[in-house]
């Protein structure tokens, strides 16, 4: 008897466990969903202009142009120390890579700065940098998990919301767009009435992180 009750106890303790442990987990994945991407820390690679390439945990700062490595200790990387650097989003699902790229975010002189590269195309690319502003549209309290998905944005969050800045590469230089429906036929040329088409098609806005990737990924397609 004393047995059972010794083995019942074990196995109490160690479903007490499992179940303390499970909890934090989830209690730690609601905080990853409760910040926004650049406060999170993500698995990823950095790619240093010498050539070389470390690995680890990837926390970014779009708005300093840095991004940090954490491994036994936490290095930080300036835009002009890197390549590029991807990361896997453990929370939505799917990679992001971004590139240090010569812009002139004030309009002076130009400095090696990070863009996420959204699709890219033999002509042309789409580009974004992300940043957090202040939610002024009253929908603070009407998202999900899936508010934060950097993916397809803007998303809000506690007064707060994701936004971002979109750029065309093409003819070797670096255009910011307007996400004015007139402009995004000026950045993509020749092509008006397919691309009208297709947006009505699907839907789509000239406007949105996602619709763009796809409008643009599209006017690649017809370039070739």
């Amino acid at each position: 008897m004393a047995r059972i009750i010794l083995s019942t106890t074990i196995t109490m303790k160690r479903t007490i466990l499992t179940l303390g442990f499970l909890f934090l987990s989830l209690v730690f994945v609601l905080a990853q969903n409760n910040q926004f991407p650049s406060q999170i820390w993500h698995k990823g690679n950095i790619f240093l202009n010498d050539g070389s390439t470390v690995s680890g945990l990837i926390k970014y700062d779009l708005d300093n142009n840095l991004v940090q490595l954490q491994t036994e200790t936490v290095d930080t990387f300036t835009a002009s120390n890197v390549s590029n650097f991807e990361i896997y989003d453990e929370i939505f699902g799917g990679v992001r890579r971004f590139y240090s790229l010569p812009y002139a975010i004030n309009g002076q002189y130009e400095t090696p700065t990070f863009f996420e590269v959204l699709t890219e195309g033999e002509d042309i690319a789409l580009l974004c940098r992300e940043y957090i502003a202040t939610d002024t549209r009253g929908m603070n309290n009407s998202w999900g998990a899936m508010g934060m998905n950097p993916f397809w944005g803007p998303q809000n969050y506690s007064g707060y919301r994701l936004a971002f800045n979109y750029y065309f590469f093409k003819n070797g230089r670096m255009e910011r767009y307007s996400l004015k429906r007139k402009d995004l036929f000026a950045m993509l040329p020749g092509y008006d009435d397919e691309i009208n088409l297709f947006m009505r098609k699907n839907r789509l806005e000239h406007d949105k992180r996602g619709d763009l990737l796809r409008i643009t990924a599209y006017y690649n397609q017809l370039q070739n």
